[in-house]
């Protein structure tokens, strides 16, 4: 017999330093699920990609158990670390912070597929670039003929 799942808890978690200190405990402990041992593996699965901000989905069961789904990091954050950028523009249509190559987007996009809404790389790509415009970095470089 299947266990009955009762929720599902979504965080972002940096990558290999999960800890039992807000925002992960009180999260995990409203549910009953024990705190050190999703730590514990968090960190295990999450070791090479140390400081990385990653998203996580936890399925709960109703017998207090769990499993748990790490997914790619978020678009912003991927952007910010290849433009360079500290964080995004306060007026992304005045004031640019960076910049970034069509390369650079179609990396970002190929490695985000998974967890997007589209089924090509040029949708992705374009998701991408519309994220980068409104954080206020600059997509530099000939637009890709396939894009147009």
């Amino acid at each position: 017999m299947a266990k009955e799942l009762t929720g599902f808890i979504k965080l972002q978690v940096k990558g290999g330093a999960a800890n039992p200190a807000p925002p992960i405990g009180p999260a995990l402990g409203s549910k009953g699920i024990n705190i050190m041992d999703f730590c514990k593996q968090f960190n295990a699965r999450t070791q090479d990609k140390a400081g990385k901000i990653l998203p996580v989905v936890i399925s709960v069961y109703s017998d207090k158990s769990f499993d748990f789904i790490i997914k790619t990091p978020p678009v912003a954050s991927q952007l910010l670390e290849a433009s360079k950028a500290a964080k995004g523009s306060a007026e992304s249509n005045r004031k640019k912070v960076g910049s970034v190559t069509w390369d650079q987007v179609r990396k970002i996009a190929e490695d985000k597929m998974q967890d997007m809404n589209c089924f090509k790389v040029s949708s992705a790509m374009k998701m991408v670039a519309g994220s980068a415009r409104s954080m206020g970095i600059t997509v530099s470089g000939e637009k890709p003929a396939d894009l147009v």
